[in-house]
């Protein structure tokens, strides 16, 4: 069975996402076996277990924009699978989601939401 298509059956990517991503599916697959290394070794990493694609969870067909983020908030805690993203409990907020907002209102006009969660 492919990664992808694992991942798929597991509730953990849209089955749109795996089609685009097929390219990548051997890649996709050694992360997912250096992953658990990391588990078996008694190291962690974040965002932790089913987060790590959690992205690839809402179609391809639906996502309207897509921030990349370079490394993942390195709060436990923190990090819940999608880019400058916290739980909505998580106060104060990581500067870097703080300035996102500061310039959506700034430059857009949009109201700042009064969490993190940016599903």
């Amino acid at each position: 069975m492919s990664a992808l298509t694992g991942l798929v059956e597991r509730g953990l990517m849209a089955p749109d996402w795996a089609e685009a991503l097929a390219p990548v599916d051997e890649q996709i697959g050694d992360l997912g076996r250096f992953l658990r290394a990391e588990i078996a070794a008694g190291r962690s990493y974040l965002p932790a277990g089913d987060d790590v694609f959690r992205a690839f969870r809402r179609p391809l067909a639906d996502v309207r924009v897509l921030i990349v983020g370079q490394d993942p908030y390195p709060t436990p805690g923190h990090p819940i699978g999608l880019s400058f993203a916290v739980d909505a409990h998580v106060r104060p907020l990581p500067r870097s989601l703080a300035n996102i907002y500061q310039e959506l209102r700034s430059d857009l006009g949009i109201a700042t939401p009064p969490h993190g969660d940016l599903t």
